[in-house]
């Protein structure tokens, strides 16, 4: 089988595979994204593997460049983000050079997901999202009353709103065209340019 058939097979394969599944993205048909993990979860993250003109003879590119993964970079505390990734990335090209002249896409992100606490043991989050949004918080209501003073209706008079209630149907609603231009009567006022 040439690379193209085993390619075409493969992506089906995936296609079905995880039809429904939202932490899977196919970017085009060469080019696929898996979340592992929910997107709650701190320690989730982002595969990205993409097939060369020979896969799967020639391995996979894959990367962890994606934004999703940039919560790598700001939870992180005793190592650097690129070291998590770098970590990640070799124990996933390790995987590759065991399947190598095989499909390996599925097996890859199974073997991601499977894996996702032994990958992700360098990485040390936040110990408590909840004090950040404490803190929103607690400053909220300050802002709050003063939008509220920006957010009031302006108050009309009865005739205003008898006025407005004699231009719209039963339902609220202004009838269709009720702001238009005439244009005959607007060019009379106007004046043709033609008519000098």
């Amino acid at each position: 089988m040439s690379a193209n058939e085993d390619q075409e097979m493969e992506l089906e394969a995936l296609r079905s595979i995880y039809e429904g599944d939202e932490s899977f993205r196919e970017l085009s048909p060469v080019s696929f994204q898996y979340r592992i993990g929910e997107n709650s979860d701190p320690k989730a993250f982002l595969i990205e593997i993409s097939w060369t003109e020979t896969y799967p003879q020639t391995p996979p590119v894959i990367s962890m460049n994606a934004f999703f993964n940039s919560t790598i970079n700001v939870f992180l505390v005793h190592c650097r983000s690129s070291a998590v990734k770098q970590s990640i990335l070799a124990k996933l090209q390790e995987a590759v050079e065991v399947n190598l002249g095989t499909a390996m896409t599925y097996t890859l992100f199974e073997y991601a997901k499977e894996n996702k606490e032994q990958l992700m043991e360098n990485h040390h989050p936040v110990p408590s999202a909840t004090s950040i949004s404490n803190i929103i918080s607690v400053e909220t209501p300050n802002i709050a009353p003063s939008s509220k003073k920006k957010d009031k209706k302006e108050q009309l008079s009865k005739a205003q709103k008898r006025k407005l209630a004699d231009k719209t149907d039963h339902k609220g609603e202004l009838p269709r065209g009720w702001n238009w231009v005439d244009v005959v009567k607007h060019l009379s006022k106007t004046g043709s340019k033609d008519d000098e």
